[in-house]
């Protein structure tokens, strides 16, 4: 049995002035959308840090990692620290991505 939940009228009031829409499933798909937009571009700008940083995309930083050599110890607290956080990052753009694709 699917249960849709119901909006309350003060979301749903705000979502109706904030988007400037007057359908409220409308309203949601609009701010959804442009959510997902807004953490796709900040994840960008985090993975272009770390190509910055590192001078190298994703996978070859986790090539260099396992196999070497990398500019610094890869058992640093610093690589270490940036290889999770870039991992995440690398997680969360493409499950984003995949969720922008279910709604177009």
């Amino acid at each position: 049995m699917l249960i849709i939940p119901a909006i309350s009228p003060k979301p749903g009031e705000l979502l109706i002035k904030t988007t400037k829409v007057g359908d409220i499933d409308y309203a949601l798909e609009k701010v959804f959308k442009e959510y997902v937009d807004l953490k796709l571009k900040d994840f960008d700008m985090k993975i272009k840090e770390f190509e910055n940083k590192w001078k190298m995309d994703f996978n070859e930083f986790k090539t260099r990692l396992e196999e070497g050599p990398l500019p610094q110890d890869s058992y640093s607290f610093e690589v270490e620290q940036d290889f999770w956080e870039w991992e995440e990052v690398e997680s969360l753009k493409t499950h984003y991505e995949s969720l922008k694709m279910e709604w177009i």
